[in-house]
């Protein structure tokens, strides 16, 4: 099996993070042939040699035109804040390397189709990297799912809640800060994955602006076609339980952190717990994604099953609709008009239900 040369186009929290894990797929028996942790860039060429060091990465590069420049790079993981996606992800693909983007994809649907779009053009991979669409996790829940054990699905609830104030990019508008591109993309996920794609009647959505116009708490309600309606919450201020849970006609289950899933327990309708189930003890967590698109790399694949970009756009479409109900833009979108109105909603079939918008979120287009 030929060895994917993997390099990260970024040195922060996130990037140590995808560090440490390729370093250890290194050790691992499982691994260790299918990738290699080999150069890391930032724009500070100090900090990006520091980071090399620390992790052991043989190369390093003062500026992301070096580092795709680097015949050696097989496939670059972009773990830069979610406005800069679009731009590093086509820099690399029209480079010759495949990508793993990291969540939200981009900013918005424009963005990311940008991004798709030279991803065939160019034939090469480029994959979101949010990485709970990798893990056992979610085969786990759809088998419990498919056995009947709950009955008939009715009703999902999903949260995510982190107090992340403190991290400029959260808040920052240019950055496209704010709780739903950061964290409410997984409970979005979590319902997605669940649902499988089943076309969605109405939402109904508000949220809680921070100080600087990004939302700093949302609710979302997604009312589906079949008759499931499912739940969704997140927030940059606050602690939240993290659960995810999926209730049937003949019972329910609950899933402990869907950020990263430690464990699902299936109850009856009396609320008796008749199964749990742990998962798969993990090297970091981050290698199932890696490892995915390695091997799609290696199949020259543009896309991983697991996150195909036909998913990648539905949920950005989604979002991009929640933030048209708010109000709820970016310095960068040029006009109001980039973002359409309800694009997921067959308005035909539904009723839209809407709650007061938040006079701080018109501000953000003014900056």
């Amino acid at each position: 099996m030929a060895q994917i040369n993997v390099a990260i186009l970024g040195a922060g929290r996130i990037a140590q993070s995808m560090a440490e894990t390729l370093v250890k797929m290194a050790a691992d028996d499982r691994y260790r042939d299918l990738v290699a942790p080999y150069a890391v860039a930032a724009r500070d060429g100090e900090r990006a040699a520091a980071f090399a060091a620390k992790y052991g990465f043989p190369v390093s590069y003062g500026s992301y035109e070096e580092l795709v420049a680097d015949p050696n790079v097989n496939l670059v993981y972009i773990a830069t804040p979610h406005n800069f996606h679009a731009e590093q992800a086509i820099l690399c693909m029209r480079a010759g390397k495949g990508v793993l983007v990291e969540k939200a994809f981009g900013a918005n649907t424009q963005q990311a189709r940008e991004i798709l779009d030279v991803s065939d053009e160019t034939g090469m991979l480029c994959t979101e990297a949010i990485w709970t669409r990798y893990m056992p996790s979610r085969g786990m829940i759809d088998d419990i799912i498919a056995s009947g054990v709950i009955g008939e699905v009715q009703a999902i609830d999903a949260n995510l809640c982190y107090p992340t104030t403190a991290k400029a990019r959260i808040t920052d508008p240019a950055l496209a800060g704010g709780a739903l591109l950061d964290v409410g993309v997984y409970p979005i996920n979590f319902i997605d994955m669940i649902m499988h794609n089943a076309p969605i009647a109405r939402v109904e959505s508000s949220m809680q602006p921070y100080e600087t116009g990004v939302d700093a708490h949302n609710s979302m309600t997604f009312y589906y076609q079949n008759g499931v309606m499912a739940t969704a919450q997140s927030s940059i201020l606050c602690h939240s339980d993290r659960m995810g849970a999926v209730w049937g006609t003949e019972g329910y289950l609950t899933c402990q952190n869907i950020n990263n899933v430690e464990a699902i327990d299936v109850f009856d309708g009396s609320h008796a717990v008749t199964a749990h189930y742990d998962v798969p003890a993990q090297l970091t967590g981050y290698e199932y994604e890696v490892a995915a698109a390695a091997q799609a790399v290696l199949d020259e694949r543009t896309e991983c099953a697991e996150m195909p970009h036909a998913d990648t756009m539905r949920i950005m479409k989604l979002m991009d609709s929640l933030r048209a109900d708010w109000e709820l833009t970016y310095p960068f979108e040029a006009y109001r008009g980039l973002l359409p109105r309800h694009s997921i909603i067959d308005e035909s079939t539904a009723a839209r239900s809407y709650l007061p918008l938040f006079g701080k979120t018109a501000a953000i287009h003014e900056s």
